[in-house]
């Protein structure tokens, strides 16, 4: 009995011994996608519905445009910077003060974020998706003189066409500058609450200025759908290159 066990027990030892496995060797193989692979019907038939139904959706018009709005700079500005930063303003106001009871002093965006141009004639919801299709979302930051101030000095060295809302005036001349804000001389001392994006908020386009506000109110609300929301309410697109930004 006691070799019998010591048999058994020997070869439950064996069975239960883990193997070594290590992979020795990894091996891939390119598969090429050619005119051989043919399309299937059936998908395409079921697809056919929605992509029609998306398209029309898509080529909607929304509103008109008698000018073409392009990211072509006029002193620091353009005439689709100055339409983006303004809607935005006109737009994510009442959000805003609804859940704050405060007004949004002013907007701001960057220039590298447009990434289209909108043409003459219908402005439809393909044309919105191409502007900005990124989901970024807008949100308001109170921000201190001293950022509002470093706010201005990226400007001005950025040399960039960078979307100021109409809330601002700017003036520059060499390295000096005079701001007004809501038509009042801005204040070092007073807090203001720029509208911006949830991307430039995090640092994004080097603004870091963004950074660490005093506080951050998020509106959920995608700059893309405030753009489209705009273009449903107003019949004509206006915007023109004015005096918020001055070089002298």
């Amino acid at each position: 009995m006691k070799i019998s066990h010591f048999i058994c027990c020997l070869i439950l030892l064996t069975s239960c011994k883990k193997a070594n496995n290590q992979l020795t060797k990894i091996t891939a193989k390119n598969i090429g996608i050619d005119s051989l692979l043919v399309p299937s019907k059936s998908i395409d038939n079921m697809i056919a519905p929605y992509k029609e139904e998306l398209t029309a959706d898509m080529q909607e018009a929304l509103s008109y445009s008698t000018i073409s709005f392009t990211k072509k700079a006029t002193n620091r500005q353009s005439n689709l910077g100055n339409l983006l930063a303004d809607l935005c303003v006109e737009v994510a106001n009442p959000i805003f003060n609804k859940k704050t009871n405060t007004n949004i002093d002013f907007s701001m965006f960057n220039s590298g974020g447009i990434r289209a141009t909108l043409p003459s004639g219908n402005i439809t919801k393909e044309h919105a998706f191409k502007l900005m299709p990124f989901d970024n979302e807008l949100v308001v930051v109170e921000l201190t003189g001293n950022k509002i101030t470093e706010l201005v000095t990226y400007f001005i060295k950025n040399k960039a066409a960078h979307p100021l809302s109409k809330n601002i005036n700017l003036t520059i001349s060499d390295e000096d500058y005079k701001l007004k804000i809501n038509g009042e001389t801005f204040d070092k001392d007073r807090t203001y609450n720029v509208l911006t994006t949830d991307y430039l908020q995090g640092g994004g386009d080097k603004m870091n200025f963004f950074k660490n506000p005093i506080k951050l109110t998020t509106l959920d609300y995608k700059m893309r759908d405030a753009i489209i929301d705009y273009f449903k309410k107003v019949d004509t697109l206006q915007s023109t290159i004015d005096n918020r930004v001055i070089i002298k």
